[in-house]
């Protein structure tokens, strides 16, 4: 298959389309046109959805002058991603050192040019966010904080000349001392994940935000049934309705639809509701119920 268009730092991918013009007795004509090349990566391989864990300890100070340790663990929750995909990091920072750390985090890309034999490489950051200064003797939490992926080229890991590598470092800046960083390997795919959770979660998030919706339509006071003889008389239902309706065989039922026997109740419209009682009575008539299983 054929690479992704690239240009990097110190070299490049590309694709063009010539044509040439073949005349007897006269200079060939060409031209050419360039073609952008995209080699998709589907994110939602088993091997980029798992997740990725790493953690580090850095004892700050030297010698006899140490303050104690800083300790770092990170967290996300699948390898590969997309652009404009929000990276949810999740990490716990422990600051047990005498001085006021900060942490961070960034994703990083890195070019590698390979030629006659010898290796070239450029790293840069594309994206960083920042977090809480944490104060000593303090613990700080991240529970999914986002890092957005700004619109990069697509991960590159199948040419033999260039390399095109993602990562992701959640680092502490701690003053007069090196940085604790922790890298976790990221692909850029081309080819989105639509993972279960997620939308388990989107539905679940649609279907409270419906019945709040009801909660707040439905009426204070439900109204009462009301009475058919108000609507509809007993000579019109006499006239479209038989008294005895005549039995409906069961292999008739099964060939012809269901909707087909709802033709004869379009004839009774439901009443208007009202609260006074067409028939009153004055003492309530006790009359046994009774079914048949």
């Amino acid at each position: 298959p054929l690479v992704t268009s690239f240009t990097g730092k110190y070299g490049s991918i590309q694709y063009y389309v010539k044509a040439i013009l073949e005349r007897p007795a006269a200079p060939d004509q060409s031209v050419q046109t360039e073609l952008q090349v995209i080699s998709h990566i589907d994110v939602s391989s088993p091997a980029l959805l798992t997740p990725v864990l790493r953690s580090q300890e850095k004892m700050v100070g030297c010698w006899f002058f140490t303050s104690g340790p800083v300790s770092l663990s990170a967290k996300i929750e699948r390898k590969g991603y997309c652009n404009g995909e929000a990276i949810p990091i999740y990490a716990e920072i422990e600051n047990c050192s005498s001085r006021l750390i900060v942490p961070k985090a960034a994703i990083f890309q890195t070019q590698t040019y390979l030629a006659s034999g010898k290796t070239k490489t450029f790293r840069q950051m594309v994206a960083n966010v920042r977090g809480n200064h944490i104060a000593s003797g303090s613990t700080d939490t991240w529970n999914g904080k986002t890092l957005k992926i700004p619109p990069v080229s697509p991960s590159i890991l199948d040419c033999c000349i260039i390399r095109v590598e993602y990562s992701l470092a959640v680092y502490i800046h701690i003053p007069g001392a090196k940085k604790l960083m922790i890298e976790m390997p990221l692909v850029i795919g081309t080819i989105p994940c639509i993972g279960f959770s997620s939308r388990n979660s989107s539905i679940t998030s649609q279907f409270s935000m419906d019945m709040s919706w009801l909660a707040l339509t439905m009426p204070e006071r439900p109204e009462a049934p009301p009475n058919y003889a108000d609507v509809v008389s007993e000579e019109e239902f006499s006239r479209h309705v038989p008294a005895y309706p005549p039995p409906i065989d069961c292999e008739e039922q099964l060939c012809c639809p269901v909707f087909a026997y709802i033709q004869e109740f379009r004839f009774q419209p439901p009443p208007l509701y009202s609260e006074i009682d067409p028939h009153p009575t004055d003492v309530e008539e006790v009359q046994p119920v009774s079914f048949m299983l």
